[in-house]
């Protein structure tokens, strides 16, 4: 089914693939994307739309056709639909089996346990007795729920306060998609994007602190101010894990770092809401490193190119919160520190990612651009607050 023509095809139409085809559009190389509606924000940029829900087979057998190489947007694919598609030689990067154990946070979780990578103690919800509820021993609550699939931004997760609230837990969902964690004190937490070729090369960015606000990230500094040592552990987890699945593609990994170490708190196996610092501030961008893997190009080793960079998510927010959208939108776009990205996304519905603004900070050290980035985030929150922030 592979054609010899540069097109690739990437299953998702969302932002993350609107950057991927900016990204593709800059090498001049086309992209058909699957996505369900035309009104998504990488179906207008995008050379081919094929009209279909990412999920549905029958229109990821349309995509493939005239493609040379097949990505995806996300991690919430159909895998076994797919393995036919495979077996008749469309490539897949990453390969389906190299993303098989990650679409799932129980398989994720018993990896990183089989290459000792450090993560918070956990256990399948399926092992707690819904006749006499109890914690794994040597826990306390609060603990967290957290969905194995689909789970985002929040969603999918929950906190559990008391052994009531976990037996409702159990009479609620099914046992089998859930686990338990063990709640995490942490000082920081950090991200770390990579990538790995065919030829099994990783290549990564420099780790960046992550900032969330009611479990959605809110502002990103890059790099994080950490030691060489704390850099080359996230580095060799990482390398570890994409060596070890044989994986070819962009992942990111999120961590906890506090007084038990480093710990990783996520995989995402795609590119990551925060590496999107890297499309102005670095030499290839995240979305590059996929393209290239994906178009079987040579990928660059990724550099930092200026001092540091901020990243702050524009969420949707109330109509009483804030001026209107587009008096906002111009209120960023005369600021010539700003890079504004916008997704194309309607409604404005309160939380929604819209958008993102990436600028480049100078300071010569971690202190100064520090100081830069908190700056930078105030005047940009001034004009473009949190959705459950309140306006002075």
């Amino acid at each position: 089914m592979p054609s010899s023509t540069a097109m690739i095809g990437v299953v998702g139409g969302g932002q993350l693939a609107r950057m991927l085809v900016q990204a593709a559009n800059e090498r001049a190389i086309p992209v058909s994307v699957q996505t369900s509606s035309a009104a998504d924000p990488a179906a207008e940029l995008a050379q081919r739309l094929v009209s279909a829900d990412p999920r549905d087979v029958a229109g990821t057998r349309q995509l493939v056709e005239g493609c040379s190489g097949i990505t995806f947007e996300n991690e919430w694919i159909n895998i076994d639909a797919l393995m036919p598609l495979e077996q008749q030689g469309v490539l897949f990067r990453p390969s389906l089996a190299s993303l098989s154990p990650l679409v799932d946070k129980l398989s994720q979780r018993q990896l990183l346990d089989d290459l000792s990578i450090a993560s918070p103690p956990w256990c399948p919800l399926s092992r707690v007795s819904p006749a006499q509820p109890a914690l794994p021993q040597g826990w306390t609550f609060p603990v967290m729920a957290k969905a194995a699939r689909g789970g985002y931004d929040g969603k999918g997760t929950r906190v559990i306060q008391t052994i009531e609230a976990l037996a409702q837990l159990i009479r609620t969902v099914d046992v089998s998609d859930w686990l338990l964690e063990s709640w995490v004190s942490y000082e920081r937490e950090l991200a770390l994007i990579c990538s790995r070729d065919r030829q099994g090369r990783v290549r990564s960015y420099p780790l960046v602190e992550t900032h969330q606000s009611h479990q959605v990230c809110d502002w990103v500094l890059a790099p994080a101010s950490v030691d060489q040592s704390l850099e080359a552990q996230a580095y060799n987890m990482a390398a570890s894990l994409l060596t070890k699945l044989n994986y070819v593609g962009v992942l990111a990994l999120e961590f906890f770092y506090g007084k038990d170490g480093l710990q990783v708190n996520e995989i995402a196996p795609r590119t990551h809401n925060s590496g999107h610092f890297s499309i102005e501030a670095c030499n290839s961008s995240q979305f590059d490193q996929q393209l290239c893997i994906a178009a079987d190009l040579a990928v660059p080793s990724p550099e930092l190119i200026h001092a540091g960079a901020l990243m702050v998510n524009l969420l949707g927010v109330g109509p009483d919160q804030a001026a209107p959208l587009e008096q906002r939108l111009e209120a960023l776009r005369s600021r010539p520190e700003a890079h504004l990205h916008w997704y194309g996304k309607t409604p404005e519905s309160p939380g929604r990612k819209l958008g993102h603004v990436t600028v480049l900070l100078k300071g010569e050290t971690a202190a100064a651009r520090h100081r830069e980035a908190l700056k930078a985030l105030s005047e940009i929150r001034a004009i473009w607050p949190l959705p459950n922030q309140e306006l002075d």
